[in-house]
C-alpha cells in the first residue's frame, strides 16, 4: 500500500509581474503597440510607443506576442524564478509578405471598354448643364468671389514686403506727383470716362 506524501502535491503556481521591452531583432528598435496575450485566457496587454509592457502572469504561462509585419512569438514563463518580478527583452523578427500584383479593369476586356466608350450617349440635360456652368460671365463672377489660396496669399505678402524693402531708409514716392499717372488721368478725362450717365 502506497502512502502519498505532502511533497507529491503540485506546488501552486505563483503570480509573477512580468515586464520588458519588445524590440526588432535586426535593428533593436522598439516595436510599438505589440499585442501580448496569455494563451487559453482572456488576459493580455499592449506595449506602449517605446515597446514597454507589464502584465501579471503565472509560472508556466505561455505568452503570445503579435504585431503587424512581424512573426508571432511564444514565450513560456519559467517556473524556476526566485522572485515575483521578472523582466525580459523580447526580440521580434520581421515577416515580409509579398502579395501578387492585382490589376483592376472597369471592363472585362479592352474591346468592351472601347465599345462602351464610343457608343455611350451623353444626356442632353447633362451637356447643357455643363455648358451653363462654363459660361464666361459665370466663370468671371466665381473668379472674383473666390478667396486667395495659400500660394496667392504668400505671393501677395512677399510682394508687399519687397516693396517696403525697396524704399527702406527713404520716403516712398506719392502717386500724386507721378507725371505718368497725371498723363493717364488727363487722357481719361479727355475721353470722357468720368462723365455721369444721368
Amino acid at each position: 500500500m502506497l502512502i502519498a506524501s505532502d511533497t507529491d502535491e503540485p506546488r501552486p503556481r505563483r503570480v509573477i509581474q512580468f515586464s520588458g521591452l519588445v524590440l526588432t531583432g535586426d535593428s533593436l528598435k522598439a516595436v510599438p503597440y505589440t499585442n501580448i496575450w496569455v494563451r487559453n485566457t482572456r488576459r493580455g496587454t499592449t506595449s506602449d510607443y517605446q515597446g514597454f509592457f507589464s502584465i501579471a502572469v503565472r509560472e508556466r504561462d505561455t505568452l503570445r506576442f503579435t504585431a503587424v509585419g512581424f512573426k508571432e512569438i511564444n514565450y513560456v514563463i519559467p517556473d524556476t524564478l526566485t522572485s515575483n518580478r521578472y523582466s525580459a527583452i523580447q526580440l521580434m523578427t520581421q515577416d515580409t509578405i509579398h502579395l501578387a500584383e492585382t490589376v483592376i479593369y472597369p471592363w472585362p476586356t479592352r474591346e468592351q471598354f472601347r465599345y462602351a466608350f464610343l457608343n455611350t450617349e451623353i444626356p442632353d440635360d447633362d451637356n447643357e448643364r455643363a455648358l451653363r456652368n462654363l459660361e464666361r460671365a459665370d466663370m468671371k463672377e466665381r473668379l472674383e468671389k473666390m478667396p486667395l489660396d495659400g500660394y496667392s496669399n504668400f505671393r501677395h505678402m512677399t510682394d508687399q514686403h519687397a516693396q517696403r524693402l525697396y524704399y527702406a531708409g527713404q520716403r516712398p514716392p506719392m502717386r500724386i506727383f507721378d507725371p505718368f499717372a497725371w498723363g493717364q488721368f488727363i487722357q481719361a478725362w479727355r475721353e470722357g470716362k468720368f462723365k455721369r450717365d444721368d
